[in-house]
């Protein structure tokens, strides 16, 4: 199950494209059976060329401000018909509307699912949610078990008082050792 860091910058990733006018975005959950490549493909087209390669400045423009992220690579912006960009949890497919066409990517991968954008958004936030409510519980949890070691600190205190006793052994001997080097300075004068 994909992160849910992964997931946000999916979204982000989807919000920018959308930001910039791209057309008919769609996110396929891969089948990881079938691909150990990624989780997701974010696939989009724009009207030309210079469309396609605004989009995908965006996205990295986005991520990278947002999240600190950097594409791993990128490939085709120089062309601008078909833009890759791996994000190793997501890859971006911007594609001009020949393109899309021809090498149909939701066809190849019949095993896919299309998300929604607000479905993903809504997984996203139900696992947010889910994942303060663990948070919460875990800062409640240590209360209790503190009541429960509240008995346990007589022995703590035993402990002490018995350190406290051989701390004040070493003293004596302290106390005892200047009385040798006095009587020991004696002899060494007669």
């Amino acid at each position: 199950m994909p992160s849910i860091e992964s997931n946000q910058l999916l979204l982000a990733a989807a919000a920018a494209a959308e930001d910039k006018k791209a057309e008919d975005i769609r996110i396929l959950a891969l089948d990881p059976a079938e691909s150990g490549l990624t989780d997701y493909f974010l696939i989009c087209n724009g009207t030309n060329e210079r469309q396609n390669v605004a989009i995908t400045d965006e996205i990295e423009i986005r991520l990278k401000r947002d999240f600190g992220t950097y594409p791993n690579s990128v490939e085709g912006r120089r062309q601008g018909e078909w833009i890759l960009m791996d994000y190793v949890d997501f890859i971006v497919h911007v594609f001009s509307a020949e393109k899309r066409a021809f090498y149909g990517l939701e066809r190849l991968r019949k095993s896919a699912t299309t998300i929604s954008v607000a479905d993903l958004n809504a997984e996203v936030s139900a696992r947010i949610n889910e994942a303060r409510a663990k948070k919460a519980a875990i800062k409640k949890a240590p209360a209790k078990a503190a009541v429960k070691k509240a008995p346990a600190k007589k022995p703590a205190a035993k402990a002490a008082k018995k350190t406290v006793v051989k701390k004040s052994s070493p003293k004596k001997a302290v106390t005892k050792a200047p009385a040798k080097k006095a009587a020991s300075k004696k002899a060494t004068k007669k």
